[in-house]
């Protein structure tokens, strides 16, 4: 079995399909695991819905902040300015969808490699157990019956700093802002979740989550998405990857080889754009 790892997708459906067809994806010998954001943004979020669950069993999706933000709006919550998400909301079938999606881990490893999936990043406290252990708390509540409650109150920067102690709400929202809208932390990992640019355009005080010195995580592979304004990248003393290459924003859409490191992209059908502020 091969396993292929998937940037933000964002709706970007014809991408998606050429991507899988440059692979030779086939279901029932490969898997691909996506890294989150498969919908909001471009143009076909509800076909992009309808492919990856169609996949049944090959498909892996960890939830992204977008993601995250459709089943929010769906439960009630207040609609963005750019989103894209009314096709997925008035479709017959839009449950079921949901469902599907709700279902979905906010963190995976993959067995074979222990290759850690979020689609943000961790901040430097978390060990990758803890990381597991904590996603899936959180994914439990997200599917289970206190989803609704907990989308209401999911939208926030606070707290900013992980504490053992945290619970209720500000122990969910922490977990959820860590694995679907982390970018950059200081050295003792404080959140800032405001700037979304590339390295070298943050404070001084800043740095990217995965070069915190002594994180809990390093030597270990992880593969995330999110950042398009970083894009594709690959440190390997520190064996992470960063597939989001900004197909929604024009530029292409990445898929990682897991087992090989091969890389494999497609360019995007959009025209592109510089606000990537997302």
């Amino acid at each position: 079995m091969t396993t292929y790892a998937i940037g933000d997708v964002q709706g970007c459906h014809e991408e998606l399909v050429e991507l899988l067809d440059t692979l030779h994806f086939e279901p029932s010998r490969d898997r691909v695991v996506f890294v989150g954001d498969l919908v909001n943004r471009g143009p076909a979020s509800l076909d992009v819905l309808r492919l990856a669950r169609s996949l049944g069993p090959a498909a892996i999706t960890v939830l992204g902040n977008h993601d995250l933000h459709l089943l929010a709006v769906a439960h009630g919550g207040r609609p963005g300015r750019r989103d894209t998400l009314n096709a997925v909301l008035a479709a017959s079938d839009c449950d079921e969808l949901l469902e599907w999606l709700g279902a979905q881990p906010l963190a995976w490893r993959h067995p074979e490699t222990g290759t850690l999936f979020v689609h943000a990043g961790v901040p430097p406290q978390w060990s990758i157990e803890q990381t597991l252990d904590l996603a899936q708390e959180a994914s439990r509540m997200i599917a289970g019956t206190d989803g609704p409650r907990f989308f209401s109150r999911m939208y926030g920067d606070q707290p900013d700093r992980w504490k053992p102690g945290l619970r209720g709400i500000e122990r969910q929202r922490f977990v959820v802002n860590c694995l679907t809208r982390l970018r950059y932390c200081d050295d003792q990992g404080r959140l800032d979740l405001k700037p979304k640019g590339a390295p070298g355009t943050q404070a001084p005080h800043l740095m990217p989550w995965f070069q915190v010195p002594e994180r809990a995580t390093r030597g270990n592979p992880i593969v995330f998405g999110h950042w398009s304004t970083l894009g594709q990248v690959h440190w390997p003393d520190d064996r992470v990857h960063g597939l989001d290459t900004g197909c929604v924003w024009g530029g292409r859409l990445t898929a990682l080889e897991l087992e090989t490191g091969r890389i494999v992209d497609v360019p995007s059908q959009r025209p592109q754009v510089h606000d990537t502020a997302d």
